[in-house]
């Protein structure tokens, strides 16, 4: 009888976790997709840029109890690639949250979670702009069938305010936003020689610290104001939750089964996004919504399974 209670304990539980990578990377989207909604809750409740810095400073405390010891090791690894370390937090993760938190102010949680859908076709495209990496027109079309979808999206499916560019801000914003983190995503692959956790950690803590003269900013401007006791529970479940929880997972889950089949997965973001958007505030699902789900979902598949595969 005393198997089942140690499931129930943290220890048994993150032991029965960690062996199913599947469940951890469901779950790792599950949590990114919540980011949306509470983006769109935290409304009135807490400042952006109190939200930005919260955020990374709550993560930072969890990172400290449980990964001190290996940054401290990898300390001499670190230290001398500081330059890179500061591009990568305040493009990735300081300034990708500032503008986050500030387009939902603007936008839907619909929105914001489709247009993020964006992030790994942009990936695709600043690779062949950028890094000279292998493009093949089937992956080219899976681009062009995601930005088509992202445009009908941002333009609410009114061709006109598409072709006046007649744009949401918010919207602009996340878009901006996805741009910063495929930027981020590709800086990945010059990364310190450091274990996962240790770099997640680095990085963490130079979000938290450039995060800062944005807060000063905002207080200065008059805006920051603080969080209502809802606010202050929408920053706790930041800090831990999409912050430092999912990362673990997601490291855990590529750790078992690496990077290439890990990063399907991360196609599930621009659907628990806009479900739990329905589910929990009660956000409208319209039509251009759905179809604008199927091209980015679509446009994914064909740049990352079919474009690959016939790529070779």
């Amino acid at each position: 009888m005393s198997a089942p209670r140690a499931h129930l304990s943290p220890g048994g539980l993150w032991h029965w976790l960690s062996q199913r990578p599947a469940l951890l990377l469901i779950l790792t989207t599950l949590i990114w997709g919540s980011n949306a909604v509470a983006a769109r809750l935290a409304v009135g409740q807490v400042s952006p840029m109190m939200l930005t810095t919260a955020r990374w400073s709550i993560a930072c405390v969890a990172l400290w109890v449980v990964a001190r010891r290996q940054v401290m090791a990898h300390w001499p690894v670190l230290r001398p690639r500081w330059r890179y370390l500061l591009l990568m937090g305040t493009c990735g993760y300081t300034a990708f949250n500032a503008l986050f938190y500030a387009a939902a102010h603007h936008t839907s949680a619909v929105n914001l979670a489709l247009i993020q859908g964006v992030i790994p076709v942009l990936v695709l495209l600043g690779g062949a702009l950028f890094l000279r990496l292998r493009v093949v027109p089937l992956q080219m079309l899976g681009v062009a069938v995601t930005l088509a979808g992202v445009a009908i999206v941002a333009s609410r499916g009114q061709w006109g305010a598409l072709a006046a560019m007649a744009f949401n801000a918010g919207d602009v914003a996340i878009l901006l936003a996805s741009l910063l983190y495929a930027g981020y995503t590709l800086g990945l692959r010059s990364r310190p020689a450091v274990p996962p956790l240790v770099f997640f950690a680095a990085v963490a803590s130079v979000a938290a610290l450039v995060s800062l003269p944005l807060l000063a900013a905002e207080v200065l401007a008059g805006r920051f104001f603080w969080p209502t006791p809802l606010g202050w529970l929408i920053v706790l479940y930041v800090g831990l939750m999409p912050s430092f929880v999912s990362q673990i997972f997601f490291i855990r889950g590529v750790e078992l089964l690496g990077p290439a089949r890990a990063s399907v997965f991360l196609n599930l973001n621009p659907v628990f996004g806009p479900a739990l958007a329905v589910l929990l505030l009660g956000e409208p699902m319209h039509a251009y919504h759905v179809v604008a789900l199927v091209m980015v979902l679509g446009g994914i598949g064909v740049a990352e399974r079919l474009g690959v595969r016939r790529g070779g």
